[in-house]
Order: C-alpha cells, then sequence, then structure tokens
C-alpha cells in the first residue's frame, strides 16, 4: 500500500475514533453529568482529526492513489459513525 494510502486510513481510524468518543463519551457527560469539558477537549481533538483526515485525503488524490469518485465516498463517510473504519476495506477491494 502506498505511503499517502497508509496515511489516509491511519488518520481515518483515528479520526473515527475521536468522532466516537465525542458521541458516545462526551457528549452524555456534558448532558447527563454537566461536564462541557469533556465536549470541549474531544471535539477540539476531533476537529483537528477531521482537518487531517481531509489533508491526507487530498494528498491521496493528488498522488493519484484514489478516484474522485473515492475521493468523495471518503468523505462523505467521515460524517458517518464507523465509516471512516470503512475505508481500508474499500482500499483493500479497490486493488
Amino acid at each position: 500500500m502506498h505511503k499517502s494510502l497508509k496515511r489516509l486510513v491511519w488518520v481515518g481510524h483515528a479520526e473515527g475514533i475521536s468522532y466516537l468518543i465525542l458521541l458516545l463519551i462526551a457528549m452524555p457527560l456534558k448532558y447527563m453529568m454537566g461536564m462541557p469539558t469533556a465536549v470541549r477537549l474531544v471535539g477540539s481533538a476531533h476537529g483537528v482529526l477531521f482537518v487531517l483526515f481531509v489533508f491526507a485525503l487530498l494528498n491521496a488524490f493528488m498522488d493519484k492513489q484514489i478516484s474522485i469518485k473515492q475521493g468523495i465516498w471518503f468523505f462523505i463517510l467521515s460524517f458517518i459513525p464507523f465509516g471512516t473504519f470503512f475505508i481500508e476495506r474499500n482500499l483493500k477491494a479497490a486493488q
């Protein structure tokens, strides 16, 4: 697997995990326990990881490792919980 694809998969997994932590841990802490700091911290980390994911996605596209169709699909998947975990499977199926 090309270096830009490995980076895309790695950052995608990190972004997906941060999204799940935000939705499943930080949000309940904020709204059930009155701890808004959890969302602030996890949300900031997730935001940074999302930007890194978009840069990794653009890098893989610029290196001609993914098509525009795959790039759009992966971007859409990044908004769905567990979505970024399907990127690696999609890449392996395309090879």
